[in-house]
């Protein structure tokens, strides 16, 4: 069976302390609930989860949804956007394989609500050229960079405020992405169709 890895990489420093934080760890159950509820996900979807703050690390790596188990997600530090790219790239080198007769190209969830504390251009442009993944943004707040976020890939979502649930909606929104494309990568190998954002959350056009 060709499997789907998805990858979640989430931005866990410290201006994430309080609810948003907490958005993201309702937001995860949410999206494993739904994942659990739909038969081609838990056939086909191998799931990993990578924080970054001050250091970025691989909480979860690439798993069947089946054994999954729900990581502890703290807050603190900085934004080491760039060592979580060199990580994001390094673990989708080695834990599948993606040619046209094995796994599918994987989904990238990247969610960040601030500005990058490390150096990163230099993985974002290895990242673009290498063509990994399809890599899907989430600029969370006032302070997330849409400029900085579209040197590392052209689909982009955004939203003006993280309060009232906004985090939680992404999650539930990924869920959907993922059994969406999971359907119609089997039909259409090549294309990515993603459902309609959630109310508070807009497309970068």
């Amino acid at each position: 069976m060709r499997k789907l890895p998805v990858y979640l990489l989430l931005d866990c420093s410290a201006s994430m302390i309080g609810q948003p934080i907490e958005q993201v760890r309702q937001g995860l159950r949410a999206l494993l609930d739904d994942l659990f509820d739909e038969p081609m996900a838990l056939e086909t979807v191998y799931l990993s989860v990578i924080t970054f703050n001050s250091t970025a690390e691989q909480l979860i790596p690439l798993t069947e949804i089946i054994q999954f188990k729900e990581p502890q997600i703290q807050a603190q530090g900085t934004t080491v956007l760039g060592a979580a790219l060199r990580l994001l790239i390094n673990c989708l080198e080695t834990e599948q394989n993606i040619t046209e007769k094995q796994d599918w190209k994987p989904l990238v969830f990247l969610m960040t609500d601030g500005i990058p504390t490390d150096s990163w251009e230099a993985e974002a442009k290895e990242f673009r050229s290498k063509r990994l993944a399809n890599l899907i943004a989430f600029a969370a707040g006032t302070k997330a960079n849409i400029d900085n976020l579209q040197q590392i890939t052209d689909i982009i979502l955004k939203t003006e405020e993280i309060s009232a649930g906004t985090i939680k909606m992404f999650f539930q929104w990924m869920s959907q992405s993922i059994i969406h494309t999971g359907k119609t990568i089997q039909v259409m190998p090549k294309e990515i169709d993603l459902p309609p954002p959630p109310p508070h959350i807009q497309i970068v056009p």
